[in-house]
Parts: structure tokens; C-alpha cells; sequence
């Protein structure tokens, strides 16, 4: 069963991780190829200093990713997240977002490195803004992917 992404974004805005520290997916285009999720500053996120806790930073740009290269790609590619890092660049003191957009370029590049069914691992790069348009955070993910092995036909 495929899921639509406007029925996707409804279920992760209740996934408990997302939920219950205040982050929101606010788009997510039918194609998969866009996003953008953001993050109230509320009294549950907040940090000892009153600011964005550096853990909800990340869990906001954690799955989207994976998530978009998964969908929108064709079924025959395993897809999962392999690294990532985080640069804290200033205290978040205001609602923050982050947009991802995954071209067509990405996508073809991936595909190709990944014809022959070699691994493929490539990093993507997300600024967490404020509503002031500062960058608060820098966010990188690294995506392993690879093509599935073609199935055998049974006799």
C-alpha cells in the first residue's frame, strides 16, 4: 500500500517524537520532493537557559531526508539513514523551521551511482532558520542507498 504524502503528514504530526516536542510538518508536496517542518519555541522544548532545545533541533530535520529520497524514488532502492551531525550556530529564542527540497538532479545522480547495485552514500546539508531568518542550526544527514537485487521469477 503506498501512502499519499498529505495523509503521511498528518500521521508524523502524531508520531510521538514529533508530537510531543512541538514540531510540526507544515508542507509536503505531492511529488515528495519538498518539505518544511517547524518548531514552536514552548515551555516542554525549551532548555535550562530558555531557549530551543538542541535535542528538538535535530529530531525536527531527523527523518526528512530518508523519508523524501525513500518515496521519491522508485520501490526497488533500500534507503536509511547512516550519519549525521549538528552545528548549533545560535540560541533559538523563537519558532524555527527548516525546508528540504530534493531535485531532480539529486535524484538522477543517486540513481545512477546506484545502477549496478553498488552503495551509495551521500550527504545533504539543512539550515534550521529563525523567524528573524538567522540560521540557528546547521544540519547534515548522511542517506545510504542502494538499489535492491532484481527478484527471480519462480517456477
Amino acid at each position: 500500500m503506498k501512502i499519499t504524502p498529505r495523509l503521511f503528514r498528518f500521521g508524523i504530526n502524531l508520531w510521538p517524537p514529533f508530537l510531543f516536542a512541538g514540531i510540526h510538518m507544515t508542507h509536503l508536496a505531492h511529488d515528495w520532493r519538498r518539505a518544511r517542518v517547524e518548531l514552536r519555541l514552548r515551555p516542554w522544548n525549551r532548555n535550562y537557559v530558555g531557549t530551543q532545545y538542541g535535542g528538538s533541533l535535530f529530531s525536527m530535520t531527523d527523518p526528512v531526508w530518508m523519508l523524501l529520497t525513500l518515496h521519491a524514488l522508485p520501490r526497488d532502492y533500500f534507503v536509511w539513514d547512516k550519519a549525521a551531525e549538528i552545528e548549533f550556530i545560535k540560541p533559538g529564542r523563537s519558532t524555527v523551521h527548516a525546508e528540504f527540497e530534493l531535485t531532480d538532479a539529486v535524484l538522477a545522480e543517486l540513481q545512477q551511482k546506484a545502477a549496478e547495485g553498488q552503495k551509495v552514500l551521500h550527504w545533504f546539508e539543512t539550515d534550521i532558520v529563525d523567524t528573524q531568518g538567522d540560521v540557528v542550526a546547521r544540519v547534515r544527514k548522511q542517506i545510504y542507498l542502494r538499489k535492491k537485487p532484481a527478484q527471480r521469477s519462480q517456477p
